[in-house]
């Protein structure tokens, strides 16, 4: 039995973050896991920057409702439904995901939940599980799958690390050089053909 683990934001569909900040015009919200390794420390610093803005959860999500697949994201999924089962491994919110998640056919998604007061202000996060994508891949192994894992950034390392392949998708040159075991891709075409190899079967 074999399935795939994508990585959500900047493998199917763009940064929601950096999207945000491009729209409010606050630049320090363009910062990612591409950039800042420790999660914690990235969304600690992004919920400061929306209060000392007074910017809330509705903000992010009218944002979001303008947003869509990267091209040719809809058709790589339908793809590897066809072939695999599917789920994606994502450090968003279900907040955010749930009108990209309708429009990439409604793929089985875990990630984690924010917390707002009565206003809409954003008070906490709620990680699923610390280290979630390895811990699911790890419990996929339990359960006898081979795994095969697709991410961009730090956050999709461990990820990568524990599948039983795991391929880069277009991530940025720091994470490349500090994790040359991963194979490198750039397209949809090249990351189907890196999971063809990571299969044990034929796929056409």
């Amino acid at each position: 039995m074999e399935i795939v683990c994508l990585d959500l934001e900047g493998v199917l569909v763009p940064e929601i973050w950096i999207n945000f900040a491009k729209r409010t015009g606050i630049k320090e919200l363009e910062a990612t896991t591409r950039d800042i390794p420790d999660y914690d420390v990235l969304m600690r610093q992004r919920l400061r920057i929306l209060d000392e803005h007074k910017l809330g959860l509705d903000d992010i999500q009218a944002v979001i409702a303008d947003m869509g697949p990267l091209p040719g994201a809809a058709d790589f999924v339908e793809w590897v439904r066809e072939h695999f089962q599917l789920i994606i491994l994502s450090d968003t919110f279900y907040e955010f995901a749930h009108p990209l998640m309708r429009q990439l056919g409604w793929p089985t998604i875990m990630c984690h939940k924010l917390e707002t007061d009565g206003s809409g202000r954003i008070t906490n996060y709620v990680l699923r599980q610390p280290d979630q994508k390895r811990e699911a891949v790890k419990a996929l192994h339990g359960l006898k799958y081979r795994v095969i894992a697709a991410g961009d950034s730090y956050n999709d390392t461990n990820m990568l690390g524990e599948a039983d392949r795991g391929i880069l998708f277009d991530a940025p040159e720091n994470v490349i050089r500090e994790f040359p075991q991963f194979p490198v891709t750039r397209s949809y075409e090249e990351l189907k053909a890196e999971i063809r190899k990571g299969s044990l079967r034929s796929i056409p």
